[in-house]
């Protein structure tokens, strides 16, 4: 084997290594950028027999797109978020109406058009909180649609709950924009995150759940302020702004980790969440996925 072809190997190892890193993590995408694009598709070309492309030329293609593609820095201030009506719906709605007509979030430029911002009650005794919509979000214009709607609709159903008598909702309102973007999505960055800091503090402070339930590692770690996986923080109390938290894994990771075991991890969460807010479990609740 040639020094190239032993050192290919390594990479495309510790590449998998790492994608399975995330997986376990709870999380179901990576962004890949341009510069990513174009080792990978080195490696592609050479595992296929392809004539390789010299190391100074693909370090000048690199130099060149990054070129391209990195957007002009800019500085967001960011303004004040306030609430108006007399009851929980009315200032949500008010709400809703500053994120679609803020201009600080269109200068960000890095987000769609199509606001996303939540579903269900907004007197609710759980809040459950991912971190941004997605393709399926994006064209039904409601939190969890799609796939992983599905799944998070059979969880609560098993709790006795529908998607009516919960809140949901993200720290992102917009899907995170991406170059040549077609059903693909990216998480969302620090910058698009703070952006919205204030609309999930009035969200949080107007529903005032008995508990919050954040989805996936970069809710959870966002809104806990923590490092970690959801692994590390499940199964915990935590608290947001006096209300009592729950870490679980987005209903994406489901889609990928479907056995017994994954199942029951998360289940227990859910679990956890019944005993929270009063809602009796059977024996049967209480074995499933066992």
């Amino acid at each position: 084997m040639s020094e190239f072809a032993t050192q290919e190997t390594i990479n495309v190892d510790s590449l998998i290594q790492y994608l399975q890193q995330q997986q376990s993590k709870g999380e179901t995408h990576v962004h890949i950028d341009e510069q990513a694009k174009l080792i990978l598709r080195e490696f592609y070309i050479r595992a296929i027999g392809g004539q390789s492309t010299p190391d100074k030329q693909v370090a000048q293609q690199v130099t060149q797109t990054q070129a391209q593609v990195t957007p002009k820095v800019t500085t967001v201030q960011s303004s004040t978020i306030t609430t108006s009506g007399t009851t929980s719906a009315d200032k949500i709605q008010s709400l809703k109406a500053q994120a679609q007509s803020s201009a600080t979030i269109k200068e960000l430029g890095t987000l769609r058009d199509t606001l996303v911002f939540s579903a269900g009650n907004p007197d609710a005794d759980v809040m459950l909180i991912g971190d941004a919509p997605g393709y399926h979000e994006e064209k039904l214009q409601t939190p969890f649609a799609g796939p992983a709607g599905k799944k998070l609709d059979g969880i609560l159903k098993a709790m006795g709950l529908s998607r009516e008598e919960v809140y949901l909702t993200y720290l992102v309102k917009f899907r995170p924009l991406m170059e040549n973007q077609t059903t693909n999505n990216r998480k969302p960055t620090d910058k698009e995150i703070d952006v919205f800091n204030a609309y999930i503090e009035q969200e949080v402070q107007t529903i005032r759940p008995k508990v919050i339930v954040t989805l996936g590692t970069v809710a959870s770690t966002t809104l806990l302020n923590v490092d970690g996986s959801v692994d590390t923080l499940r199964g915990k109390q935590h608290k947001v702004a006096d209300i009592l938290t729950r870490v679980t894994y987005h209903p994406s990771y489901l889609l990928s980790n479907d056995t017994n075991t994954d199942k029951r991890k998360l289940w227990e969460d859910m679990l956890d969440v019944m005993n929270d807010i009063g809602i009796p479990i059977s024996e049967k609740q209480q074995n499933f996925f066992k």
